[in-house]
């Protein structure tokens, strides 16, 4: 059923599949579904203008998150440099590989990542000539999310792609959003009794609720207003904001809020009970010097169950932050509450449950205990551990997912997550977030030289990594994954004992031995809501 293909002339028209089907971005009834929202910007390139044409009839209408595609058109490799530089917020670039030379493409990619410092935007190369590039050393040597086949493009090849290069995009700025969150409250434990430290607190969560539900920054889905509001002097007084409500700090709600939400933020303050509305979230933070802080959050569209999770997730932990300000311990908790955050993210993106970073970060801290590190360093470790595959968020779902083994491509893609990892945390001074970076890079590094990515010899690998490879190794095999199933305890222990002096540290193995009912204890305490 396919369509003829001119291979000389780089022809390109996407085949028709067997069997129809609807359309990913059409109802059941065959209407394109409402969108809100700034739209996904996406870069189609090529130098064949009928190839450009039809990418634009086929998106038509497509939706993702309620935001629809703009479409911007480029002919060549220079025409795409430029549109990259004036649309740096582009969330997936389409673009041929052979035009103006035959390594435009190629040229091009480099530019983005190299000259342009773009690490956001998705790259998906297309080509009539697959010779020219193999398809395995492309994936291999360039940092793009597919690499397509004119030949054999469908319509449905073209959606999926897209949408796993949206979804990637997506998380990659909710990462960043996360990041500029944590910085800001962070900056607030300068000065703990200041004027501003709370309004800064504050603001930063704000941040960082509307990065988890997708919001954050200018690249960020539809919009959001939001507000931090605690009782002061008798009235409930704003003293942060965002969106409609930026200059409302320091106001008295009463006097400038709408009778609908301060309804609803009165049903708060009698129940003292975070809830959800049709396009609103309140959240109620209970402070332990008996003064209870509230984030509004309007997002202009119902809460997805993913959104509603991390929020309540996170809303148990920001109540600490708050807290903290006054008790002189908010740097450390913060931390803590972001990094597990960040590491639930990952495991969501993964179809994981969503307890296996507090799982590991526990066991991490048992086995920290048991050999003796310092308390400090324990809480370090546990705080930190919860980051070891922070890179998997640059990783592409197909490979993330995949549920066979890796062939040789797909498993030197996957072993870039420790890099990928180190790279986004190593910039910090911040403690936690350097500790964080050591285990991302290291947690697969092998005790025998033979790991991943330096081959890190026994003592050579950082004692974090060394532990939390045990404790990650040790739940990975309990709990089903996409690739496998549970295994038994017996049979984890007897893998431990065989990799011990080869894949893990042996001291700590005899440690973790002796140990080990503890360990199941931690994770019947941290139980999968959906085994």
């Amino acid at each position: 059923m396919g369509a003829e293909v001119d291979h000389d002339a780089d022809q390109f028209e996407f085949v028709d599949e067997e069997g129809g089907g609807q359309s990913a971005w059409m109802g059941g009834g065959g209407v394109a579904l409402p969108a809100r929202g700034r739209p996904w910007k996406v870069v189609s390139v090529d130098d064949e203008e009928h190839v450009n044409t039809l990418t634009e009839f086929v998106l038509r209408g497509f939706v993702f998150e309620n935001r629809e595609l703009e479409i911007i058109i480029g002919h060549s490799g220079q025409e795409a440099r430029r549109l990259l530089a004036e649309h740096p917020d582009t969330a997936v670039l389409l673009m041929d590989v052979v035009m103006e030379s035959d390594s435009a493409g190629l040229d091009t990619v480099r530019y983005i990542r190299d000259t342009l410092k773009n690490s956001f935007v998705r790259i998906i190369l297309r080509t009539g000539q697959p010779g020219l590039a193999p398809e395995p050393d492309v994936i291999a040597n360039y940092d793009i999310n597919d690499y397509k086949d004119k030949v054999t493009l469908s319509r449905q090849g073209l959606v999926t792609s897209i949408t796993a290069a949206l979804r990637a995009y997506r998380d990659l700025r909710t990462l960043e959003s996360t990041r500029r969150g944590l910085k800001r409250i962070i900056d607030a434990t300068g000065d703990l009794f200041e004027p501003q430290s709370l309004r800064c607190l504050a603001s930063g969560i704000l941040t960082q609720l509307s990065a988890l539900v997708g919001l954050g920054g200018p690249h960020g889905v539809g919009q959001i207003s939001s507000f931090a509001f605690s009782k002061k002097r008798g009235n409930h007084v704003i003293f942060a904001g965002s969106g409609r409500y930026e200059d409302a700090a320091g106001q008295n709600m009463a006097s400038i809020l709408p009778d609908k939400v301060l309804k609803r933020i009165e049903v708060g303050i009698q129940t003292k009970k975070s809830m959800f509305f049709d396009d609103a979230y309140l959240g109620c933070f209970h402070s332990k010097v008996g003064q209870d802080s509230f984030v509004y959050v309007e997002n202009g569209r119902p809460f997805v169950e993913m959104e509603r999770d991390l929020l309540e997730v996170f809303s148990t932990n920001a109540s600490l932050a708050i807290d903290n300000v006054f008790l002189n311990r908010e740097l450390l908790n913060t931390q803590k509450d972001v990094t597990f955050t960040l590491g639930e993210v990952i495991e969501v993106r993964s179809h994981e449950a969503g307890q296996h970073v507090r799982r590991v970060a526990e066991i991490s801290r048992l086995l920290g205990t048991k050999c003796g590190l310092a308390e400090s360093q324990v809480d370090m470790l546990a705080m930190a551990s919860p980051l070891h595959d922070l890179g998997k968020i640059a990783i592409p779902d197909a490979i993330l997912n995949k549920p066979g083994r890796y062939d040789e491509q797909e498993r030197l893609i996957m072993e870039q997550h420790t890099e990928i990892g180190y790279r986004l945390l190593k910039g910090s001074n911040r403690s936690i977030l350097q500790a964080g970076s050591i285990i991302a890079h290291e947690h697969h590094e092998r005790w025998d030289g033979t790991g991943y990515p330096r081959k890190l010899l026994a003592g050579e690998i950082h004692v974090f990594g060394r532990i939390t490879a045990i404790a990650d190794v040790f739940d990975a095999l309990s709990h089903k994954r996409c690739y496998k199933e549970a295994w038994p305890l017996e049979q984890i222990l007897e893998l431990l004992a065989l990799e011990r002096g080869r894949q893990f540290d042996p001291d700590l193995i005899d440690v973790f031995m002796k140990n080990s009912q503890e360990a199941v204890e931690i994770q019947g305490a941290f139980t999968d809501s959906n085994p």
